[in-house]
């Protein structure tokens, strides 16, 4: 250790600097002061402890210990019993302190590594990747003229004549023609072998075709009192909606075809969806209404009662569909007053939410691979609009329609989006993207088909 000494002016006295161990410097106060003159008694130094002190100064080490009597040896190892002063440091680790366990950053790192990496952000084109003509069809909110059957083939009506566009080929085909007294065409179904095909007609009848050979199997008759507007498939059930308000259901399999009735509508029928367990089927009519019919609960004898009957629309319930990963969920679209989409737990019959989109909900299709639900609309945009569910928040609109979208369907591998328009323009969107492995098309059994020659 250093020690800094002090300088004082040459006229004062001197001072020396303090070391350790050292007695202090006195000074005299003044020449006239008498001080006693110190006379050592060498009698009563202690010469052994001298000699002992500086044989250990001779030794090297700081602070030696000071030699002790035997009393306070004795007393200082009776206070070291008694407070366990023998122990190692007080206040001390006697190990090295616990480090922070690792096992938290290795389960982290793992967590993190076993997680799946975030999907990138999807591009989503906001034209259509291709267009083709629509002439002559017919703009009538109520019909539902567009189909895509699970062969790949998309099927649509254009004034009294039904279309075939191949996808895979994109090779067109006329399927039948329908005469003037008879026709227009008002609606159109793909049953589900994607061979087979329902027309519904302005004359009330319902054709039923093979596509395969262009071929006729039969006409079902006397099922409606007008045009038939909605069609949808329940695997040999073909259920029918009309002008009427009637919703019928044909077994295709037998000559009474007739095998039950719905009764709850009060005007046309526009809006008819099975869901995927067939279970139970929507149905949106022109009069703001819209049920929830149970299969199980259907009569032969008697007009089947509904299971829910929802009135929370103010327009007419054309846009219909079924949640495909959630087997209850219902989404609904009103018309021009309403301009809502609603969801339905169809078991319970509530309404879990309600979203005013601000113009005609003229179509809804879930996507298949993403939880996310495609609207298409009339005035004043006449867009087609990607929502995510459930937040219901805006991910992308597509425009490119100059009227409001009428119709729209989905691929068999669930990317391809096709709407008509009364702009008579058939417009496909690659809005759903591409799936990590695509889902073959169901196969059924085409033996219920075999007798549909009936006439």
């Amino acid at each position: 250790m250093k020690i800094r000494s002090v300088n004082t002016p040459a006229s004062s006295n001197k001072t020396q600097s303090r070391s350790p161990l050292q007695e202090p410097f006195l000074q005299r106060r003044s020449s006239r002061e008498n001080l006693d003159r110190f006379i050592p008694n060498r009698s009563a130094m202690n010469f052994d402890y001298a000699r002992y002190m500086l044989a250990e100064a001779r030794t090297g080490k700081e602070n030696p210990a000071t030699v002790s009597s035997p009393s306070r040896e004795a007393y200082r190892k009776q206070l070291a019993e008694a407070l366990n002063m023998n122990r190692t440091r007080i206040l001390a680790f006697k190990n090295k302190p616990p480090t922070r366990k690792e096992t938290i950053l290795t389960d982290f790192a793992l967590a993190t590594h076993e997680a799946k990496p975030s999907k990138p952000r999807r591009h989503i084109p906001q034209t259509s990747e291709r267009t083709l003509d629509a002439p002559d069809i017919v703009d009538d909110y109520y019909l539902n003229l567009l189909d895509w059957g699970s062969s790949n083939v998309l099927s649509i009506a254009l004034g009294n004549t039904v279309y075939m566009w191949n996808a895979s080929n994109g090779a067109t085909s006329e399927l039948v023609t329908i005469d003037e007294e008879n026709g227009p065409v008002t609606s159109v179904k793909w049953a589900p072998d994607g061979h087979h095909i329902a027309v519904g007609l302005n004359n009330s009848e319902v054709q039923i075709w093979d596509s395969t050979a262009s071929r006729q199997l039969r006409t079902l008759r006397g099922v409606h009192g007008s045009r038939v507007g909605a069609l949808d498939w329940n695997n040999h059930i073909l259920t029918s909606g009309g002008m009427d308000g009637q919703i019928i259901n044909n077994d295709v399999r037998v000559r009474a075809h007739i095998v039950e009735t719905y009764r709850g509508h009060t005007q046309e029928v526009c809006g008819l969806k099975w869901s995927a367990s067939g279970s139970q089927l929507a149905s949106g009519g022109n009069d703001n209404l819209l049920h929830i019919w149970d299969r199980s609960m259907a009569s032969s004898d008697s007009p089947t009662q509904w299971l829910h009957r929802l009135e929370e629309h103010t327009a007419a319930v054309k846009a219909l569909a079924w949640c495909p990963f959630q087997g209850n969920l219902l989404a609904s679209g009103g018309g021009g007053s309403d301009r809502c989409i609603k969801f339905w737990n169809t078991h319970s019959g509530v309404c879990s939410n309600s979203v005013d989109t601000g113009s005609q909900v003229c179509a809804l299709l879930w996507n298949k691979n993403e939880r996310e639900l495609l609207s298409s609309h009339g005035f004043i945009e006449n867009q087609l609009t990607l929502w995510k569910y459930p937040s219901m928040v805006k991910i992308a609109e597509l425009t490119g329609h100059t009227s409001r979208v009428l119709c729209m369907v989905q691929s068999p591998d669930g990317c391809t989006v096709a709407s008509a328009a009364g702009d008579e323009t058939l417009r496909f969107w690659n809005v759903f993207g591409t799936p990590e492995v695509a889902k073959p098309a169901p196969k059924t059994n085409s033996e219920p088909f075999a007798h549909w020659n009936i006439r």
